[in-house]
């Protein structure tokens, strides 16, 4: 792949595609009335997963793009817990408290800054709430670095099966540019940790195109990563945006590698973990080939959700706390962000929904399209708009960016099955962009009912 492809392509600013359409679309006419007529359905639509966020940090990492509130005291994570079993209660009586949870996920900021028995207490609260499927999962994303046993005992015995470990680099130079200072010791103290209190599937985030990083020190930190042997990596590419996160003015710009050495360092982390035994799993993911996200990766059942890459499986996502996103058969459902009006919605009675977007059937056609690239590479556009009522036509025709892929030798079509070529996987996010009826010029596509 030319470096003209990998400058056009590779630092182009596309979305994740973890949800579609993203939050861009949401809007603040969406609230929370549309919410609690979904909620009242949500369980005769199967089981549900639940994404808790807790936005606290002790300290802030300057790459960092995450909703949160840096805290050296304990009683504001206190009073934030106390709003947020208000709002488990609000949202269980709407949805009449018989719903089921297959799936639970605590995210931040940083999770492990709760004191174990808010822990604990937390997840009584759930499972009072919630009707608990007997195999529920449960994970954490854990800050090694803050991570202390009596916590590590209180995920034992709440059932936590998976923790996500914030690692990013482990060379000292370049966790001095993003001002996280994390050792190799600290990180293999926390998964003995967790592997003794039975967290049998342990994540390590690992980052590219940080200050300072070189291929070489990309090369050493997965080498010394792995040989903690977690199941998963999710490795994703450093997003400098100043201009929203005030913090990353604080990372030196002339630092950061340029489009092709983030290309070149994203490729030999995911060389170095493939020779170390981890399997890709769609755009920036690797598991052992026992896991389960490989397996549904083999099986064409991978998922994508706000987590990334999953083998969660269900329709529903109920989020809670500050800018939280939640998902209904319906649509997407966002919380408000600020701490003060999350708690004084809720402090009323009310839902803290402070937009959202309810969805067409082209948007779910749409949808369905950009999770089969992202996850496969491939999408049978026949096959997915099966039974949709949909003429698929007017996806390709007209399609100004999809042309532009196919000549530049991006993507290939068969029939109606588009194919990412193999050598060009690294820019699928560019061809998801363009089945996006609401990224940049493409503008809002109209559909031709079949």
């Amino acid at each position: 792949m030319s470096d003209d492809l990998i400058a056009k392509y590779g630092d182009a600013r596309v979305p994740r595609y973890t949800s579609y359409p993203t939050a861009a679309a949401f809007s603040a006419a969406v609230g929370p009335d549309e919410y609690v007529g979904n909620l009242a359905h949500i369980a005769a639509a199967g089981p549900v997963s639940v994404y808790l966020h807790v936005p606290f940090c002790r300290s802030i990492c300057w790459y960092c793009g995450c909703h949160t509130t840096i805290t050296r005291q304990d009683a504001p994570v206190a009073d934030y817990l106390d709003v947020m079993k208000e709002e488990i209660e609000l949202v269980s009586f709407a949805a009449g408290n018989d719903v089921p949870v297959k799936y639970v996920h605590f995210g931040g900021g940083t999770p492990s800054v709760m004191k174990p028995q808010e822990f604990s207490a937390l997840m009584a609260k759930l499972r009072s709430a919630f009707t608990f499927e007997a195999t529920a999962g449960v994970a954490v994303e854990i800050d090694p670095r803050t991570l202390v046993a009596p916590m590590i005992d209180a995920l034992g015995e709440n059932g936590i099966d998976r923790a996500s470990l914030g690692v990013q680099s482990f060379d000292p130079i370049v966790q001095a540019g993003i001002k996280r200072l994390q050792s190799f010791e600290q990180t293999e103290r926390a998964v003995a940790g967790l592997r003794s209190a039975g967290v049998s599937s342990i994540n390590f985030d690992l980052i590219y195109g940080l200050p300072k990083q070189t291929l070489q020190s990309s090369i050493e930190t997965v080498r010394l990563a792995a040989e903690l042997r977690p199941e998963r990596f999710a490795v994703f590419g450093y997003a400098h945006i100043p201009a929203f996160k005030k913090h990353q003015r604080l990372i030196d710009e002339a630092s950061l590698p340029d489009a092709k050495q983030r290309n070149e360092q994203a490729e030999v982390i995911a060389e170095e973990l493939q020779n170390a035994g981890y399997q890709r799993i769609g755009l920036d993911h690797f598991a052992l080939p026992d896991d389960q996200l490989a397996l549904a990766a083999r099986n064409r059942a991978l998922r994508r959700n706000f987590q990334g890459y999953t083998t969660d499986d269900c329709d529903s996502l109920i989020g809670l706390g500050a800018s939280a996103i939640g998902r209904l058969p319906a649509g997407y459902m966002q919380n408000h962000v600020p701490l003060g009006l999350y708690a004084e919605r809720i402090a009323f009675g009310v839902l803290p929904t402070a937009k959202g977007y309810l969805l067409s059937e082209e948007d779910k056609l749409r949808a369905r399209v950009i999770e089969r690239l992202m996850c496969d590479f491939e999408a049978d556009l026949g096959q997915l708009s099966s039974g949709s009522g949909f003429d698929t036509g007017f996806l390709v025709e007209g399609n100004d960016r999809l042309g532009e892929l196919m000549a530049d030798g991006v993507v290939t079509i068969s029939g109606e099955r588009i194919v990412v070529c193999e050598e060009a996987r690294f820019m699928v996010r560019a061809v998801a962009a363009a089945f996006d009826a609401y990224f940049g010029s493409h503008g809002h596509t109209h559909s031709k009912a079949a």
